[in-house]
């Protein structure tokens, strides 16, 4: 019985296995993207209808001429790599909140929000695009897919874990169960936070330097970030990179993006005719800054 219970257990995991764009990672996924957009669209338009929406209007049209930039850099990759079946799973949105908290976020489904507090550090679109890309990048890898399917996998451990120690004694079975918790944790669950966050680094470098901004903004963002942080909790215990190691890890990117993406850079967005999120800025110069 254990052992047809731990086959099945392993064959759902395998069947879940898909690869994230740009990337190339291979990732657990064991829920349907119907499942999490319905959810996230539910939350999305709960905190929406209750945040105040920002009055400084020069800065909301540009998180939302930044932001169509990089919406039609992310469809045209992914209708140029066959994977256009994802395209209509983004039906983009762009908010700037008043809350002066350092911070940005995107829901699957392309629902973007902007807080003030981070666009008071923001000195160009080239450093805008570097936030929304990052966020962007989230939900086009799927990584709340993702954890869900962790959540999911993890439950399916402790379910095979108790059967494995049923007949153990009952102090056993605790101490196992409690390590096992740990274990998920710190070994598991966080550093596929911290993973995320540096992927989501990774493919926003990819996605704002197709749609034309400049990739070596992202150092003088993070630098920017990391000066005013008060963030001393140890990185193996934090859900994100420390701010050394996601400099770090930008500058060794930096070369091969600007590699195999810089003719971007000085070239319109290649998606402008085909991104109905930007028709109304599709005959605006893409070096507009």
């Amino acid at each position: 019985m254990k052992k047809i219970f731990l086959l099945t257990a392993m064959a759902l995991l395998l069947s879940g296995c898909s690869k994230v764009p740009i990337s190339g990672r291979n990732q657990l996924n064991l829920v349907s993207d119907s499942e999490v957009l319905q959810s996230s669209l539910a939350s999305y338009r709960e905190y929406i209808s209750k945040a105040p929406k920002s009055t400084q209007t020069v800065k909301s049209e540009q998180v939302t001429r930044v932001g169509r930039k990089i919406a039609a850099a992310t469809e045209a990759y992914l209708n140029s790599h066959g994977m256009s079946d994802q395209v209509q799973n983004f039906a983009w949105e762009f908010n700037l909140v008043k809350d002066n908290q350092l911070n940005a976020f995107c829901m699957p489904g392309g629902k973007i929000v902007v807080y003030e507090g981070i666009m008071n550090i923001i000195s160009s679109d080239d450093e805008l695009a570097v936030v929304l890309g990052h966020e962007v990048a989230h939900a086009v890898a799927k990584h709340s897919n993702e954890r869900l399917s962790q959540q999911k996998a993890l439950e399916y451990g402790g379910a095979i874990l108790g059967a494995i120690t049923q007949n153990a004694s009952q102090n056993t079975r605790a101490i196992a169960s409690q390590v096992f918790g740990l274990g998920a944790n710190y070994g598991v669950m966080l550093p596929f936070s911290r993973k995320h966050e540096t992927e989501a680094d990774n493919i926003g470098l990819v996605l704002m330097t197709m749609a034309g901004y400049n990739p070596d903004c992202a150092l003088t963002f993070w630098q920017k970030m990391s000066a005013g942080s008060t963030n001393t909790k140890a990185e193996f215990l934090s859900t994100h990179p420390s701010d050394a190691t996601r400099i770090a890890n930008i500058q060794q990117q930096l070369p091969k993006v600007k590699q195999e993406y810089g003719a971007y850079i000085k070239a319109s967005t290649p998606a402008a005719s085909t991104t109905n999120t930007n028709k109304s800025s599709s005959k605006k110069s893409s070096k507009k800054k």
